[in-house]
């Protein structure tokens, strides 16, 4: 849990970093607005033509998720007559603490990236270079990072106006429901009128996909050409789709971006978590329907209770996606790849220093034995022969150095590592892996290559962010970066001309894209750490 709220912690000050861009943009519309108007099946909306790009914010894909509706599937918006705006972003989904005091920072991320939070919170941003132009360009469709309990699509450095100009391709991002309302499993409590309870947030996904289907042709894009790609916990919901057979169809290629799935949550591990919910909320099972009509500031504040008291990991222990044998079906990647998407061709990787962002100082400065208190923690008795395998391929490298690429190979590379390897076991869509090398100059450059650092990149927003706007080399990377990312969703083959030749993932030679000022593909770069954190966490 320290990780992830230091995780947490650095996703703000990121947001922070980018503010400024968004307020440019809305100054620049300020000075002379030039609207765009486009037709959706619930109704017209109104967004904005910023030097070409038509932006289109807080489109209502579903109807509000509170009081008869809240841990229900989605339902459609109503329609509406009339134009609709959509110059301003969607509510996010209710993720704060309600008995944590706001600070100052808390309320300055409210303004950059996490709009005012509201349970109608299902509503889209489309990003296009035309409108209803007969054009079929691929899609984008972006799922938000902060794990499976925090983030929104209005991000800064998630903006799709690069995007979409560079690659004449359509960027689409979401909110969805989160944490309890969107990840509690009450099927065990509540019977079949709560069934699907534990995935209505992957369910929101879903509909939002369902969206772009029927609509996104009017703005220009191509519903058989969608690609699904997300970063982090983005990532994990990109996982998560490609073992939920009600999306098989509705995307055409995935990436992701430092966010292994390989297993969700059991049931039975969902219900102990449901369970101790309705407990500090005083609820029975005949009250069930009360959950429905509770404020839902006492929800969240029952469900940060509960986190701390049973200290759930979000990723595997609760409050986010349940193995509920129907909307999900399976793992992603475990045993095996889930065969449900088997034919869509995967992007994935990771970066080197994973967990320097958000790091607690001292993780900076470990000493010898610091460093191996830290490993032994999470590895156990197989710390010290890891360690010596890390030391033997970083003959250089401090004790924080080795403290950072452990734990970063054991939370992100190996992961993603192995899901490459199962991926491509099934012998259908191919698989293209990479590995992030590309260091930030920002703080001092300790962060090397942290969590996140992808984004900037993919997006083209290089410019915008505080780890990559000092960098006189970063727009070289991001020319290539993201003309690879275009490509992949262009043809499902990120190759080039501006890279080396990128084959896809096979077991035997396992290539990687190594992305750096000069990126590289090397034949499983990181054998010997592979093969010994594979075997640290019994990843045959």
């Amino acid at each position: 849990m320290v990780i992830e709220r230091s995780r947490r912690d650095f996703l703000k000050q990121a947001s922070i970093f980018v503010a400024a861009s968004g307020a440019i943009l809305r100054d620049a519309w300020a000075a002379d607005p030039k609207y765009a108007v486009a037709e959706t099946a619930f109704g017209k909306v109104r967004g904005v033509d910023v030097e070409g790009i038509k932006i289109f914010k807080g489109i209502p894909y579903g109807a509000n998720t509170a009081g008869k509706n809240r841990f229900m599937p989605p339902a459609d918006p109503a329609k509406w007559t009339g134009v609709r705006d959509a110059l301003e972003f969607g509510h996010s989904a209710p993720q704060s603490d309600p008995g944590a005091r706001r600070t100052t920072s808390d309320l300055a991320v409210a303004g950059a990236g996490l709009r005012e939070e509201s349970e109608d919170c299902l509503a889209l941003n489309v990003w296009t270079p035309g409108i209803n132009d007969g054009r079929k360009r691929p899609v984008l469709f972006w799922c938000h990072g902060g794990g499976f309990s925090t983030g929104s699509g209005s991000s800064p450095v998630t903006d799709g106006t690069n995007l979409a100009r560079r690659g004449d391709v359509v960027v689409v991002t979401i909110n969805h429901r989160l944490n309890v309302l969107g990840f509690t499993s009450l099927s065990e409590f509540g019977g079949s009128q709560f069934a699907q309870s534990g995935d209505v947030g992957m369910l929101d996904i879903l509909h939002a996909l369902k969206w772009v289907r029927q609509n996104i042709s009017q703005f220009g894009g191509d519903a058989n050409t969608v690609t699904i790609f997300g970063q982090s916990g983005g990532g994990r919901k990109v996982g998560t789709l490609l073992a939920m057979p009600s999306a098989k169809g509705l995307f055409h290629r995935a990436i992701i971006e430092s966010g292994p799935t390989i297993k969700l949550v059991e049931r039975d591990q969902a219900a102990r978590v449901a369970g101790e919910l309705l407990a500090k909320l005083g609820l029975n099972n005949s009250q069930m329907r009360e959950l429905q009509n509770l404020p839902v500031e006492k929800i969240m504040g029952a469900y940060f209770a509960v986190v701390r008291s049973m200290n759930v990991d979000q990723m595997t222990m609760g409050f986010s996606p349940t193995v509920d044998g129907k909307a999900v079906a399976r793992h992603p990647f475990h045993p095996a790849a889930s065969d449900v998407s088997a034919n869509v061709p995967l992007m994935l990787g990771s970066t080197r220093t994973e967990l320097t962002n958000g790091a607690d100082a001292a993780a900076f400065s470990l000493s010898e034995d610091g460093m191996r208190g830290r490993i032994r923690s999470l590895l156990g008795e197989k710390a010290d022969s890891v360690i010596d395998v890390y030391r033997k391929a970083n003959p250089s490298a401090a004790p924080s150095d080795i403290y950072f690429l452990i734990a970063s190979d054991n939370r992100y590379g190996a992961p993603v590592m192995k899901i490459a390897e199962r991926r491509a076991a099934l012998g259908k869509g191919p698989v293209y892996l990479y590995y992030f090398r590309w260091e930030t100059p920002f703080d001092g450059g300790r962060l090397k290559s942290p969590h996140t650092i992808e984004i900037p990149f993919a997006f083209d927003n290089v410019k915008t962010s505080r780890l990559t706007s000092s960098s006189p080399e970063a727009p070289a990377l991001a020319d290539k970066v993201s003309d690879a990312w275009i490509a992949f969703a262009r043809t499902g083959d990120p190759n080039t001309p501006k890279l080396p030749r990128w084959p896809s993932f096979d077991a035997k030679d396992r290539p990687t894209m190594v992305f750096n000022n000069q990126s590289k593909v090397d034949n499983d770069p990181l054998r010997e750490q592979r093969i010994a954190m594979f075997n640290a966490l019994n990843l045959t």
